[in-house]
């Protein structure tokens, strides 16, 4: 359906190639000036957005059911079952800190599960399940703002009724309605988006905060390490008092940082502060999960529909060392190693990206056989829209990736990324898309 909109789209385009090119030009101005920005980088776009119909939005919401279905019982067996979690692996200090959830709120607060989406077929693989500092939301928001004044989209929907996806205050209601529920009632007032800054998408986080603000809560952007905990109450650095902890830190910064936090994690250890979300979310997130959920013990808990949801589209993957090196070394196309915990792509291998001798070399040399996955790797979908290159637009074809944003357990919002090569990663030259849904 979404390629019968990219057609008519891009005929609009061709239309006025000088209209387009002009308008192009006045989008890419307003992306250099606006807050789509990470670490300093601005975010790279196409002229043309990613473009869904309200039928494949809501097969996307039954995808996200399902899997939270299947989520909820290896979150609760992990709880549950002390030879189960051993499979996971975990830190001491991190099995402490998810034991002590509450068992009773265990729907993951915030993701960003991301597809390798087939537009012709409807069919799709799982790519990751970011439980832990999802982000991304103001690329959204902003590439759509960048979009709204081309004369291409006032064309199209002239002809088509669309919406876009609201991705700050959808997750603001939600996180009231989850405090509520977790406190008893009490009402939200002080809110604090909890980082380490150094590695924090800040004009994101400004954009939060200034929701927060506008909802009528007090809210703060603090450095995580900076947070001060006594008589049972946390505060910022300023000396607001902390209810509820928006946290955008990745357990495994924490982990790494785990004695410059300690105010931090003695707070949510009380259970003096809400945490949004909490340390169980790493049982989803760690890439383990991928090895696991193929695994026996886990199949024989699911139903058949559960099952057969996992073997249709999530990757077969192993531990390298279950595998005959010289099989990974030999099917180098066929593979992608990937770390069990990181972020930002950082440490992804996948064999299509290098030479025969460049992936000996990563097998043989560079990879942690016991902190890596091997997996099996699927090539994205690819379709045509149109760059700015020089001063010109010029039709390429891209590779797409497509993220569905999940607040408290329901599908939200859409993110889409894509590449002229078929690694859509930060380290492999990675373009954001405005998404707009088609009515």
């Amino acid at each position: 359906m979404s390629r019968k909109f990219s057609k008519e789209y891009l005929s609009v385009i061709e239309s006025n190639m000088k209209k387009s090119t002009e308008d192009a030009l006045r989008q890419q101005e307003y992306i250099l000036n606006s807050t789509a920005r990470y670490h300093g980088n601005y975010v790279r776009t196409c002229y043309m957005p990613k473009l869904f119909s309200e039928d494949e939005y809501n097969r996307f919401s039954e995808i996200i059911d399902t899997l939270y279905g299947i989520f909820d019982k290896i979150i609760r067996r992990y709880f549950e079952d002390e030879d189960y979690r051993k499979k996971f692996g975990f830190d001491e200090r991190l099995e402490r800190l998810i034991l002590r959830c509450d068992r009773r709120y265990l729907t993951i607060p915030v993701a960003r599960i991301d597809i390798f989406y087939n537009e012709e077929t409807g069919d799709f693989k799982f790519c990751e399940f970011n439980t832990d500092g999802s982000s991304a939301m103001n690329e959204d928001r902003e590439l759509n703002n960048s979009i709204k004044d081309t004369g291409a989209f006032k064309e199209y929907i002239k002809r088509n009724e669309v919406r876009t996806c609201e991705l700050f205050y959808s997750w603001i209601s939600e996180m009231e309605l989850m405090y509520k529920e977790k406190s008893g009632g009490a009402e939200l007032k002080n809110v604090a988006i909890a980082d380490f800054t150094s590695n924090a998408s800040m004009e994101e986080f400004e954009v939060f905060e200034q929701c927060f603000k506008k909802r009528g809560f007090n809210a703060e952007i603090c450095e995580i390490r900076d947070m001060v905990y006594n008589n049972g109450i946390l505060k910022t650095k300023s000396g607001m008092e902390v209810q509820a902890v928006y946290r955008r830190a990745v357990t495994s910064d924490i982990l790494k940082h785990y004695d410059e936090v300690s105010d931090f994690i003695n707070a949510v250890s009380d259970n003096n502060v809400l945490l949004f979300g909490d340390f169980f979310t790493q049982i989803v997130h760690n890439k383990i999960l991928y090895k696991i959920i193929w695994e026996e013990d886990t199949m024989n808990m699911l139903s058949e529909v559960q099952k057969e949801f996992i073997i249709k589209h999530v990757p077969k993957t192993f531990r390298p060392g279950n595998i005959p090196i010289d099989r990974i070394i030999g099917e180098k196309d066929k593979w992608i190693l990937k770390p069990e915990d990181s972020y930002g792509s950082k440490g992804i291998y996948p064999g299509i990206s290098f030479s025969d001798e460049e992936w000996k070399d990563i097998v043989e040399n560079k990879v942690d056989f016991d902190s890596y996955i091997l997996q099996e790797f699927y090539t994205p979908y690819a379709d045509y829209n149109y760059i700015l290159e020089n001063g010109s637009l010029y039709k390429r074809k891209f590779y797409n990736l497509t993220g569905m944003y999940v607040y408290n357990g329901k599908f939200t919002g859409i993110y889409s990324r894509i590449s002229k090569e078929p690694i859509i990663s930060t380290q492999y030259n990675e373009m954001a898309l405005a998404t707009v849904i088609v009515k």
